[in-house]
């Protein structure tokens, strides 16, 4: 919390008080948005903070040390700023929201109250709840190497150092048809079943322009040159036919694949041979090896 202005704060010590709150609702895209609680638009660093999609309040909860402190805001779907398809395509995940103290009768006189992330966004009857969480919520977060035998690395990011975009390893495409959770595609002819498995496919054009999903599943379509893709998503609102993406090909994170499908192997982030728990708590027999030799070859 920062120190609020001199002006505002000779405001509350008065016996009567005009003041609401306002949020300021920042996207990773850069869209910026204003709420209010007021009955009236009021104008707080620059922005217009709207009462028609006024967030509610709820409680918050904050403590001393260094524990996340969260609170809570509920409003209504609005066509005109927060709408069900924004929220569905994830254009508010991480998105950053500023709170404020407004005198609303001079709302020069405006205080910042909490800086907060939206966390968990909960959607029922035309309605949101959304969670806001503190930047101390992140000192809760796990960080630093798990000792895993999969990959820890993002395929073609610095660690990996694989070139996706080499020959062979990348595809662009366009929808043909969006039905009962899957898109049928074209643009991936002779590419086998599941080469893109786990890949990323990235959208060039359409409502999603610019944001990127996994692919769960891929596989040929009865009609020849068409496949068919499903993402790990949890709905398909704002895709559409011929919407066009490009698609780079999936790692499964275990060692046998970086070897043999990327010869990368040098490069695996992983502890394909450390034991695990089935070894470790074994015992000499006359069936199990215990030669000292690799566990994957």
């Amino acid at each position: 919390m920062t120190a609020l202005p001199q002006a505002l704060r000779d405001h509350l010590a008065q016996a009567v008080t005009t003041v609401c709150f306002c949020w300021i609702l920042r996207r990773t895209d850069g869209v910026v948005l204003g709420f209010t609680d007021h009955d009236r638009a009021l104008t707080v660093d620059g922005v217009a903070c709207e009462p028609a999609t006024g967030f509610v309040a709820g409680a918050i909860e904050s403590g001393l040390g260094l524990a996340g402190d969260t609170a809570e805001v509920a409003g209504a779907l609005s066509s005109e700023a927060i709408t069900d398809a924004d929220i569905e395509a994830g254009r508010y995940d991480g998105a950053a929201v500023e709170q404020y103290l407004v005198n609303w009768s001079a709302p020069d006189q405006a205080g910042l109250l909490k800086r907060h992330v939206i966390g968990e966004i909960r959607r029922t009857d035309g309605a949101f709840r959304v969670e806001l969480r503190s930047l101390s919520a992140r000192f809760d977060e796990r960080r630093g190497r798990l000792f895993l035998r999969r990959c820890d690395a993002d395929l073609g990011d610095g660690r990996c150092g694989f070139d996706t975009g080499a020959p062979g390893f990348s595809a662009s495409g366009s929808v043909v048809a969006v039905a009962g959770g899957e898109l049928t595609v074209t643009g991936l002819a002779g590419f086998d079943d599941g080469w893109f498995l786990h890949g990323q496919l990235t959208w060039t054009s359409g409502a999603r322009q610019g944001r990127a999903a996994t692919v769960a599943a891929m596989r040929a379509d009865a009609v020849d040159g068409r496949h068919v893709l499903s993402l790990f998503e949890p709905g398909m609102a704002g895709i559409g036919a011929g919407d066009a993406f490009t698609l780079a090909a999936g790692c499964d994170k275990r060692f046998e694949t970086c070897r043999a499908k990327f010869s990368n192997g040098i490069n695996f982030r992983g502890f394909p041979h450390v034991p695990g728990n089935d070894v470790a708590l074994n015992y000499a027999d006359d069936e199990t090896e215990f030669d000292g030799g690799p566990l994957v070859p």
